[in-house]
């Protein structure tokens, strides 16, 4: 299964707000199409992202081959269609470096991007199982939140291909899915992989798990990252920050599990990101609501980063 792909000169993504009641697949044809599937979050997941950054300039360069302004502004729109994951901008900026050689090369080059991000989930896969069992023994329970499987990362996944490649080892003692409020992520999406995947496990909501840490149900909590800036700082789904607190306490591992694409080492720290706010009506239609969709936990709170080429240990003072 791949979240998104080139198909016929179109680009091809799960609709990620269906699911679980529908699996459907919607084809864009149009920047403006792709750019508003990013935005009502139809795709999500940073690889995945990067992914569709590169694909959406190469409609662009198809459709604006013959105007250089339209082309360039696009370009642009595509770029800065979700401002805090940084595979977005990246996978557009890779693909856009290719426009002085047409069409066809800048469409090589996005999938390229996509290639990369699926060679990337398997590397992390079998390094992210290796620590765990370094780290938590031979069944761990594992705690994830938001949503790193395929779906997030066009195969396989990050910190969900981890627990995936540990169940295939059958190296897996039990998996709690934090819901991932307000658009559960988790509850629907996560659930929805490792249900296909035939992993048990059961959702709790999002200020559970803490608690559940604290009274010994969970033995690591791994999860991914939409940025990690060059101190280490971790961006990611609003609710992280809250399970590295309880993960802290609870002297259990914290585990990051993101691709070499995400490191952002342009970026020093968390306090220089641009953290998107969505609209109120995801969470209530009774009052004005603030809704960050990421938080930051800050790098002292994180025990590994796992990408598809290292492990850094950040307890033990590595940096990205």
């Amino acid at each position: 299964m791949r979240t998104i792909d080139w198909v016929n000169g179109a680009v091809e993504i799960i609709d990620q707000t269906a699911l679980p009641g529908e699996e459907r697949v919607l084809r864009l044809h149009t920047v403006g199409e792709l750019i508003a599937a990013i935005q009502s979050l139809a795709v999500r997941g940073a690889p995945a992202l990067g992914v569709a950054g590169a694909f959406g300039v190469a409609l662009a360069a198809r459709i604006h081959v013959d105007d250089p302004v339209a082309l360039a502004v696009a370009v642009q729109r595509v770029e800065t269609a979700r401002p805090t994951a940084v595979n977005l901008a990246r996978g557009a900026q890779r693909a856009a470096a290719l426009i002085p050689h047409g069409p066809e090369a800048v469409l090589a080059e996005a999938c390229a991007v996509r290639d990369e991000e699926i060679a990337a989930s398997a590397a992390m896969a079998r390094l992210g199982a290796d620590l765990v069992v370094e780290l938590c023994g031979a069944r761990p329970r594992l705690l994830t939140h938001c949503n790193t499987g395929a779906l997030a990362a066009v195969t396989v996944g990050t910190a969900l291909g981890v627990v995936g490649e540990l169940h295939q080892r059958g190296r897996l003692a039990g998996v709690i899915a934090s819901e991932t409020r307000p658009l559960l992520q988790g509850a629907r999406l996560t659930s929805w992989e490792l249900t296909r995947w035939g992993i048990e496990h059961r959702v709790a909501v999002d200020s559970a798990g803490p608690f559940l840490m604290a009274r010994g149900e969970v033995d690591a909590v791994i999860l991914g990252a939409d940025r990690i800036c060059a101190n280490g700082d971790v961006i990611n789904k609003i609710g992280t920050y809250s399970h590295a607190l309880g993960a802290r306490r609870a002297g259990i591992p914290f585990l990051v599990v993101a691709p070499e694409s995400t490191v952002d080492h342009a970026t020093p720290s968390g306090a220089q990101v641009e953290i998107e706010d969505r609209g109120s009506a995801e969470v209530t239609a009774w009052s004005e609501a603030v809704n960050p969709a990421f938080d930051i936990t800050p790098f002292d709170l994180v025990t590994a980063i796992v990408t598809d080429r290292r492990v850094i240990r950040v307890d033990r003072g590595e940096k990205p």
